[in-house]
């Protein structure tokens, strides 16, 4: 009784140490105004270890009140398994610490609002942050400049440091064993700054950008029932979502990496969406727009379940032709005018009839580097195989689509991916295998298998866009192998907890994802 009467008060002193954002200037300017010196640390703790401890505890003999900001679950960008912990237990944790004084959970993705808000006297980072050129994200300058600005200080705390991400994944078996195992074996031949330079390397590409523009629609419903009348489903309306989808969602990819994106595609004269895709484009994407007499910009709509989320029908708007000997060349003249300007040609051909034989053929004799992603849908029928393009650097296509070009269900696969690598005279392919992981081959370095980095799934469109486009970027460089297929992982397993195209991939989200998991 007397254990159980104590661990009920040591809970309650540190929930009662947890403010809101309202609460907590209050609270400080008063005690602020009383002479007392506030210190403020902030981060994500996500495992709450003897380093965070040792930091807390020198963090407070810099002044009289020490008060921890914790990021809040939305914000933390260490991959889709992150956190491992939810913002208000973290926020427990660390208020259950005796020389914490007051905790609250930041609403805004990084820490300069909240240190403006408060206000500190010091603001406490830890001795791994001294050297602001090592932080990927920038923050730690632009967190001094924002202490700065309210009258403050950064000060480092020099104690034991250890990792949260390490330790997570060494001990809290986040993954499944065997991706810990290939994990710990990657690391050990490649590390996160090997990886980061060839996605700073990127930047300097010129890249064009070619393929279908996609509007992706998803009508969100709720089922309702058997039609009284009819033998069809029923569902009620909710609410409708847009995304860039196709090329467009693949060239906004690309431009978080690279500062030259161009992007060539066919937009519809009728129902163009063109104002929307214009605001959907990355900033660094220069759109190279051609037209499509009478006929509209594709969209795919999709009605969606709400819980679960699920698809259960889809439409597609568009034309439904092959295209026409105008627009082909309309294509073939731009390409041959704009291609020599391009360190790398990246094409994403759902099938649905922009990119003709005559303009493959201009893409294989005159593209500098070409990178090639053929696609398999309802609108193509299977007809859009790799096959069509007789020459390739680099290809990435699920395994279906190989298997489909191959007409083989059971061949070996390896054998296939040798077979197109000499069909094609193509010196590199990922064959993306969904919860399978990958396949990847070069004739330099033979092949890899590379595990899928997340245990979750919400949504499979535009995971292979995500693939494709970033490890496209790295082919173009002839980086090896094992790093590229490593690299496609990470992007597809942020792909594929995104909604659609609600998010494109970021540099600095996917260098602390790779971090991450390095560690």
């Amino acid at each position: 009784q007397p254990d159980m009467i104590l661990c009920e008060k040591a809970d309650k002193t540190g929930k009662d140490k947890i403010k809101s954002l309202e609460e907590l200037p209050k609270i400080l300017a008063a005690l602020r105004s009383d002479g007392k010196k506030i210190v403020h640390c902030h981060g994500a703790f996500d495992l709450l270890h003897i380093g965070h401890i040792r930091h807390f505890q020198e963090a407070r003999t810099f002044g009289d009140i020490l008060v921890v900001t914790i990021t809040p679950d939305r914000h933390i960008n260490k991959g889709p398994d992150r956190p491992a912990f939810g913002e208000q237990l973290r926020a427990e944790a660390v208020a259950a610490l005796a020389c914490v004084d007051y905790v609250a959970v930041n609403r805004w993705p990084m820490a300069m609002e909240i240190i403006k808000l408060l206000k500190p006297h010091f603001y406490v980072k830890g001795s791994e942050y001294r050297e602001a050129e090592k932080d990927i994200t920038g923050g730690i300058t632009l967190e001094r400049l924002a202490v700065e600005s309210a009258g403050g200080r950064l000060v480092f705390t020099d104690d034991l440091t250890f990792s949260s991400s390490n330790l997570i994944n060494r001990h809290l078996a986040v993954l499944p064993k065997e991706v810990s195992d290939y994990l710990a074996d990657f690391s050990r031949r490649y590390g996160h700054d090997d990886i980061m330079r060839y996605l700073d390397a990127a930047r300097t590409l010129r890249v064009l950008m070619i393929g279908e523009t996609i509007i992706d629609e998803y009508q969100y419903c709720e089922s309702i029932g058997k039609s009284g009348k009819e033998p069809i489903l029923a569902a009620k309306y909710a609410y409708s979502e847009k995304f860039a989808g196709g090329v467009l969602a693949a060239a906004n990819h690309v431009a978080s990496f690279s500062d030259r994106v161009s992007l060539l595609t066919f937009l519809g004269t009728v129902d163009s969406h063109e104002e929307f895709i214009r605001e959907r484009l990355h900033p660094g994407v220069e759109p190279l727009f051609l037209y499509m007499e009478n006929a509209p910009t594709i969209l795919k709509r999709r009605f969606v379940e709400l819980y679960p989320f699920q698809k259960i029908f889809e439409l597609y708007i568009m034309n439904g032709d092959e295209g026409n000997s105008k627009e082909s060349q309309d294509l073939c003249g731009r390409l041959r005018e704009i291609l020599p300007q391009y360190d790398a040609v990246i094409v994403t051909d759902y099938g649905h009839g922009m990119i003709s034989p005559e303009a493959v053929d201009v893409l294989c004799r005159e593209s500098r580097f070409l990178a090639v992603n053929t696609q398999v849908n309802a609108g193509n029928q299977g007809f859009n195989t790799v096959s069509r393009y007789p020459k390739a650097d680099y290809i990435c296509v699920s395994e279906k689509e190989l298997r489909l070009d191959a007409r083989s269900r059971k061949r070996d696969l390896r054998d296939i991916v040798g077979e197109a690598a000499r069909k094609h005279d193509c010196e590199q392919i990922v064959v993306t295998r969904g919860r399978s992981g990958s396949l990847a081959y070069s004739k330099e370095d033979g092949f890899f298998e590379t595990p899928a980095l997340t245990n979750r799934i919400v949504d499979r469109v535009g995971a292979g866009d995500a693939v494709f486009s970033l490890t496209s970027l790295l082919a173009a460089q002839k980086a090896p192998m094992e790093l590229l297929s490593f690299v496609g992982s990470v992007a597809g397993a942020q792909a594929v907890v995104t909604v659609g195209h609600r998010k494109s991939l970021e540099r600095v989200a996917l260098g602390k994802h790779i971090a991450s998991l390095l560690k």
